[in-house]
């Protein structure tokens, strides 16, 4: 994964508090089980979900039944948002991911990501022709999330820190 360019907000942060490290932010998306998935439906009205989902080599994998909402939304529109953290007022961090939802659908991908929630969230996939498949034999479109920008909020002190990830054009 790029490492990321950090650009702390000062106006929205506690004076004196730093920039949270990206170590810290990747934690919380390592860590975290549950995320809220944003995404747009046909007519332009916002669409939210809490959805699991697995932090894995530098992009975030959600997974959703091929006749959903969400799934739907991403077809017609892949850009979407995923946020996660905690509810507390003053403790804690709060992640934001920016990017674009792509299908994976490569059998040996989707093996090792069973094999993820398997180990991180006890559900248990198999895997079809190119989706997870449920015990009920229900399809799972499975997707990655690369981020485009990631932003932070903590909450003891108060931050915002934002990271960005240029692309290969970015950098040449």
């Amino acid at each position: 994964m790029t490492t990321p360019i950090v650009e702390f907000n000062g106006d929205f942060s506690e004076p004196g508090a730093p920039a949270v490290p990206w170590a810290d932010v990747e934690r919380v998306l390592t860590t975290s089980e549950m995320f809220f998935l944003s995404t747009v439906r046909a007519d332009g009205r916002p669409h939210v979900t809490p959805l699991p989902a697995v932090w894995d080599g530098g992009v975030l994998h959600i997974c959703t039944g091929d006749q959903e909402q969400k799934a739907k939304n991403l077809a017609r529109n892949p850009s979407c948002v995923l946020s996660t953290g905690t509810s507390a007022l003053h403790g804690g961090l709060d992640v934001v991911v920016e990017g674009v939802a792509v299908r994976i659908t490569e059998p040996a991908r989707l093996r090792e990501l069973a094999a993820l929630w398997k180990s991180k969230l006890d559900w248990d996939f198999g895997v079809g022709e190119d989706a997870f498949r449920d015990p009920a034999g229900r399809n799972g479109l499975v997707y990655g999330v690369r981020p485009a920008k990631v932003l932070s909020f903590g909450k003891g002190p108060y931050t915002q820190t934002r990271y960005r990830f240029p692309s290969a054009e970015d950098l040449a």
